[in-house]
Formats: structure tokens, sequence, C-alpha cells
């Protein structure tokens, strides 16, 4: 099974604890909305899945294995942390044929995702020329790539006019109904509320919630009320903290 699986998982940061102890499991068949306020850890989760940190203890694993033991990591793991990865002085499309040669996939599949996103008639324009929207969809389409079956998105609808938020909202749900693993971070309530499944809440590093979001918006009105009850006293750690 093509499950996200965090045991005890832990990073230290000097005295912080930046995720600490985090157990939980990511399953697919649904999109995983993934909450908390600045700080709380979210993206140094994810960076841990990806085998961008190490982590102090405990592990994280995509279907039971590390990230890093992956042969041709983009047919397993599909990633966008951050949508300016890619090199300004590349042209999107190469940029793609880049990450797909690397990952022995075909000339096709660029094009394929090219189109999906909605990026064909820009393939050939330099990555520095793009708005943040449009780094989103290059990011979403490299994400796409190797057609993986686990997705993790960093804040996807960043920048996105609202024919694109509808875009990735609909992107996530068909992915999510094909069976794939979805993990989604994001400080929009309401989007989240209209997208996810099941959701995950952290505060400063440790986990608050994990539940269907029914279940959220039953006990609590709405998600944006059960997320403030969760995450009061949550608050962002400062430099000075973290150093």
């Amino acid at each position: 099974m093509n499950s996200i699986d965090l045991v005890r998982l832990t990073k230290r940061y000097g005295r912080v604890r930046a995720v600490d102890g985090l157990t939980c499991t990511v399953e697919p068949g649904r999109v995983t909305g993934f909450l908390g306020p600045n700080g709380a850890g979210k993206s140094t989760t994810m960076r841990l899945v990806l085998g961008l940190d190490r982590p102090s203890s405990g592990t994280a694993t995509v279907g039971g294995r590390p990230y890093a033991s992956l042969d041709e990591p983009l047919r397993h793991v599909g990633a966008l942390l951050d949508a300016g990865a890619a090199h300004p002085a590349r042209t999107a499309r190469d940029h793609l044929l880049a990450l797909a040669h690397s990952n022995r996939l075909g000339v096709r599949r660029v094009d394929e995702v090219l189109a999906e996103t909605g990026l064909t008639k820009a393939a050939r324009r330099r990555v520095r020329t793009f708005s943040l929207g449009m780094r989103q969809r290059l990011g979403i389409a490299a994400a796409l790539l190797g057609d993986p079956p686990v997705l993790m998105l960093d804040e996807p609808t960043n920048g996105l006019d609202p024919e694109g938020i509808i875009w990735v909202r609909e992107l996530m749900r068909r992915l999510a109904a094909e069976g794939r693993t979805v993990l989604v971070s994001s400080h929009l309530m309401a989007e989240t509320a209209q997208t996810a499944d099941h959701v995950l809440v952290l505060g400063r590093g440790r986990l608050l919630a994990d539940g269907p979001l029914a279940g959220f918006v039953g006990s609590h009105g709405s998600l944006e009320r059960a997320y403030l009850e969760l995450t009061a006293g949550a608050v962002e750690y400062t430099a000075d903290e973290r150093s």
C-alpha cells in the first residue's frame, strides 16, 4: 500500500523540536489536508519524508520504504515544496526534460503534463518570466511527471487565480479517486474544507488532531472554528527559538 507512514518522527533544531514525536499514516484514496500555524512543522515534516532533512529520531517511509532508497523516485512520489525550485534561466520544457531524463521518463510524458497543467503555450518560455501562478503550475507538472501513486503538495494554490484554484481542487480529487495518496498543506481553511476528506493538524511540531473532515465540521460547526480551537497557543517559532 502506498501510504506515508510516520513513526515517532522528531526533528530538533538546537533546543527546539520542529517536529515532535509525530506518528500518523496518510492513506491512499483520499485527500489529506495538512494544517497548522506557521512554524508548526508542516514543511519540515514534508522535507523529512522526502529525505531533504534527516530526522533526529523516528522514521518516515513511503510505501514501507525510506524515500532515499527509491529507484527513480519521481515514479513513486511527486512533490511540490517550492515554486521557485526551477532554474530561472531554463525553459519550462527543459526543466521537465531534465527531470524526466534523470528518472528514465519519455519526452511524451513531458508534453502530457505541460498540457495537463495548461502550460503548453508557455513551454518554451524561460521560468524567470513566469508569474507565481505559472511557477506553481510548473511545480505541479513536475510532481505529476512520473505518474506517481503518492503526491505531496505544499500550498499548491498559492498565487493561482480562481480558475486555477478550481483546477487544483478538481485535480486533487481526481488523483485521490484513482487511489493515490494525496497530502496537501494549506493555510486556507475554506479551500481545505472543500477539498479534503481527512485532516491532520499540527501545533508546535505535535499532532493535535487526526480524523475525517466530516467529524471536525460536525463537532465544531466549521473547519475554521475547529482549527482555531485546536491551535490556540500554538504560535510561530521565532528565529531566536530556532537557533
